[in-house]
Parts: C-alpha cells; structure tokens; sequence
C-alpha cells in the first residue's frame, strides 16, 4: 500500500488546472456494480487520495481525482465511471449545496481498519459453524481489507487498533444459537461446543456464557470510547441479552451443565441493553429463539416481504443519510435467526433506519453510545430468503447490484467521513 500511495502521489504531481474527476454514479440502471463501487472508493482513500460522497445524487454516487491508476481499476473490477471536468464537478457541487435540495456532499479521507469478529477456527479454515457470514461475503467481492478476530485478541485489548467491527452471527448468551433441538446431535454442533468450552477454560472462565458476556462487555467499552460496531442476525439481539443478564445463568442444563435462574427474567437491567427494551426472555430451551424481541408471530409473505428505507435530510442527518443510501428505498427481506424486531421493544432513542410497516417490525436499526455507533441488521443473508444450516455460501458475482448488501457496505465505508479520534 505505501508502494501504491508513492505512485498515486506521483501522478497526482502531474496534475494541472484542466484535472478531470472519476464520478462513479450508483443509479439503478447505470451501475453495472454496485457492490466493487464501493471497493473502488475504499482502494482510492486507502491510497492517499480524498474522495467524495454524494448523498442522494444519482443514488448515492462517488467521486474522486481522475488518476489514470484509477480509471484502469474501475475498468478492471467492472465497475461503471464517467470521466468529468474540473468544472463540471465544481457546478455539481454548487447544485448540492442548494439548501432546497435534500442532498450533501461527504468527504471521505481515512479509510476505517476493519475487523471481524469470527471464530478462529472458522477463520483458520476448520470450518465447523456450517454458514458463512454476508459481511465478509460483501468485504471479500468489494476487495475491501479486513481482519479477524476472536475473544481472546478482544479480551487482550486488541479491539483498540480498529475503527470498524462486525460481530459475526454469534450467540452471546452461551446457548450455542439454540440449536439443540435441531442440531444438538450433529457432529459440527458437538465440535463447537467443544471448541467453546475449551476456549472459555483455556481464558479462565467456568462457562461459555460468561466469556460471552466478558467479550460483550469489552466490545460495549470499545463503542463508548468511539467504535463502529455492526452486527446481523442473532448477533444483535443476543449481545443486549446478555449485557442485561449480567450476572445471571439463563442458561439451561443442556447448555452450561446447570439449571437457570427461575427468576432471571424480573432480574433483568434493560439499561445496559443498546437498543432493546421491557422484552421476555424464551425459556424454554429447545426453541430456537431467545427471546420476544425477534418478531416471532410475523406473518410475511415471502413474495411481498420487503423493508422501507427512512428519506433521512442529508445536510442535517449525514449519518442516517449515508447509512441508507440506496438505488431503491424498497428492499427485498430475508430471514435468519433474528429476522426483524418487534418494534415495541425497541428504545425511544434509537433510530430506525429500516422498516415493515404493515407487519409492525424494524429490519435495519442505529444508535449512539458513548462517542460511538452501533448498527443492528436483521436477516443472515439479503440474497438468500431463507438460509438453513449447510447451505452453500451465496455467489455474489450473481447480484453485483444487491440493495440489501449496499446497506452492509454504507456502514463500512461512512466512517470515512468521521474525523474525531476514538477516545483510548
């Protein structure tokens, strides 16, 4: 990379008054790749070179500094371009700083160093949690850099060296996704429980849950000190459920070895909880569900299940603006453990950014906390209605312009725009 900046570095050098600008539009039928659009713009502000994001223009669209370098990449990764003037940029611009239009221009300058939070026996390449996950799914199509990490690099401090963290589809109350009734029996669910159980010793814990709830507590640290911390499917509703069980066993005999807490449910401190409120806990457990937040009782046609995306004011509210941008406001739902949420557990303070209406539930959520963020996404996989365990991983050379995988991209790619320091 410093190699590459070196070289953008020179050809920037040779640039004169007459310098053109890259302006890769993102509208539904201009866009050949929505998704590698995305890698474009992070390779560019990775290499040294500010870019620039057009809220609501054109769906969203980029721009950036006319390298020849650049222009050849979009070539190669498929990606659509226009070449503009100096001047033409300038009067685009002008026309966005119009305070009667709903639209603003971000400028992004650092790119976030991202990490995801993945078992390290997924990541080493034993394979025993039978799915794959989007978020590196997407990362890995658009060429965006991440890293993985696990609890023990969390508990040992390391979630202070990255700007951005996913949370893949952990279960962070100890119960192992709940999967007992239906998989508890199959080799890949004994091996996990095994591997957990040996991690969580090996780190000086008696159960799986209370690593979990250590791990939950270090990532909270990180988001109040100035984190971005995204999470899908049961990652999200069992992070807070186990931030308000601290100190709690909500877990059955079949999962830690022990009976739970016949009174944890009126035990439980929904101030510690990020987004969620006044929820019941499941306790039954061989039902694959956690607890009321997940809208259990939803009757969604799969045909007609879509999600409406908020019209946020991009000169007034660029975060919620950048984290919906989207050549579709409409966007087609899809299940997972945690499919959406009830919205009457939702807290007043947190923002919905995506909903469905007519079935009285929120899909796509944001709040602050601390000096940071955190967003929750329902659903495993936009392109895959309903995933099941085993199935194979979702190609996305087939859906180069998914809407549902844009919003995983938004929140990977608006803390660019942040200039403030995460507070240590």
């Amino acid at each position: 990379m410093k190699q590459l900046f070196i070289c953008v570095s020179f050809l920037l050098l040779g640039f004169t008054a007459s310098a053109s600008y890259i302006l890769i539009p993102m509208e539904h039928d201009v866009q050949k790749n929505h998704l590698k659009a995305y890698g474009i713009t992070y390779w560019v502000i990775d290499s040294g070179v500010e870019a620039y994001w057009l809220l609501n223009y054109r769906g969203g669209a980029f721009a950036f500094k006319n390298v020849p370098l650049f222009e050849k990449e979009c070539k190669t990764r498929g990606v659509s371009y226009e070449v503009i003037s100096n001047a033409q940029f300038g009067a685009i611009r002008q026309e966005i700083s119009n305070q009667e239009i709903n639209q603003e221009v971000i400028k992004l300058e650092q790119p976030p160093k991202i990490a995801v939070y993945t078992p390290d026996f997924n990541a080493k390449g034993e394979q025993i949690q039978p799915w794959d996950d989007a978020v590196t799914l997407v990362l890995t199509y658009a060429e965006i850099p991440y890293e993985t990490i696990y609890d023990r690099e969390v508990l040992d401090d390391k979630l202070a060296e990255y700007d951005w963290l996913h949370l893949h589809h952990e279960d962070f109350t100890g119960q192992y996704g709940k999967f007992y009734m239906s998989q508890g029996g199959k080799p890949w669910y004994k091996a996990n429980q095994m591997k957990m159980e040996e991690l969580a010793t090996s780190l000086g814990f008696e159960k799986v849950s209370q690593l979990k709830l250590a791990v939950a507590k270090k990532v909270r640290d990180y988001v109040i000190g100035g984190g971005f911390m995204f999470a899908m499917c049961s990652a999200t509703d069992t992070y807070d459920i186990a931030l308000a069980a601290d100190g709690l066993d909500i877990c059955a005999d079949i999962y830690d070895g022990d009976a739970s807490d016949p009174h944890a449910q009126e035990k439980l401190d929904f101030d510690q909880c990020f987004a969620f409120k006044k929820w019941e806990l499941i306790r039954n457990p061989l039902e694959y569900e956690y607890s009321t937040i997940d809208h259990r009782k939803r009757k969604v046609n799969p045909e007609t299940d879509y999600f409406t995306l908020f019209d946020f004011s991009a000169k007034w509210d660029p975060i919620p603006a950048m984290l919906t941008q989207n050549h579709t406001r409409t966007v087609k739902g899809f299940m997972g453990q945690t499919t959406a949420y009830e919205k009457s557990f939702i807290k007043s303070d947190v923002l919905i950014l995506g909903e469905n209406k007519a079935a009285n539930e929120a899909r796509y959520i944001h709040g602050t906390h601390g000096y940071g963020t955190w967003t929750f996404y329902g659903g495993h996989d936009p392109e895959d209605y309903r995933h099941f365990v085993g199935d194979p991983e979702t190609d996305l050379n087939l859906h180069p312009n998914s809407p549902g995988y844009r919003l995983i991209l938004n929140n990977i790619l608006f803390p660019a725009a942040k200039k403030k320091k995460r507070k240590t």
